[in-house]
């Protein structure tokens, strides 16, 4: 069974330029704790700096180029999980014992499946399947989903469901904006 929870607009943040372009979220739940999520930008994709489809294989330091990212928090816990996306497939995943503190590799968790695809030269889709079972008790999830784009000279902007005040900052609790909860209450 395949259930959406959300589709949402991500926002540049306010003190960063960003390219013109829209970038967009939806999230669905398979079963009882896989997140099926899908990222959307459409734009002048020519304008950004995109990494070409590749072997999907564990890359540290995506988020220093156009990459897609998800947070999950727990109610009550300061402990949190943070999941890169490149277009290119290659993905990341860190386990956080509080805020930007304590970050391992996050063990026990399957690989993640990821797909892209372009349209033509206005439209790039990423989807990320993300098998949470291991944190199903961890129930409910508070999530944040982000982007960094990339533009063809190098710049950086950050896109996200909501920014904090201050720089950009996608590991801040304000940035998880939205609350899953347990499947038999959704």
């Amino acid at each position: 069974m395949s259930r959406v929870l959300a589709k949402r607009n991500l926002v540049p943040h306010p003190d960063v330029a960003a390219p013109d372009i829209s970038v967009g979220a939806k999230v669905s739940l398979l079963g009882t704790a896989v997140l099926k999520l899908e990222y959307v930008v459409i734009g002048a994709l020519d304008a950004l700096q995109i990494a070409p489809i590749d072997i999907p294989n564990r890359e540290d330091g995506l988020w220093q180029h156009t990459c897609f990212e998800a947070f999950v928090g727990f109610d009550g816990a300061q402990e949190y999980y943070e999941f890169n996306f490149a277009p290119s497939r290659r993905w990341a995943s860190y386990r956080f014992d509080g805020y930007r503190d304590g970050m391992a590799d996050a063990l026990g968790l399957p690989a993640h499946d990821i797909y892209v695809e372009t349209d033509d030269a206005k439209r790039l889709a990423l989807t990320a399947y993300l098998d949470l079972t291991p944190l199903e008790h961890f129930m409910p999830w508070k999530l944040g989903l982000s982007s960094v784009i990339e533009t063809s000279g190098g710049a950086l902007s950050y896109w996200a469901l909501n920014h904090p005040v201050g720089p950009p900052d996608f590991h801040h609790r304000d940035c998880f904006a939205l609350k899953l909860s347990a499947p038999e209450q959704i």
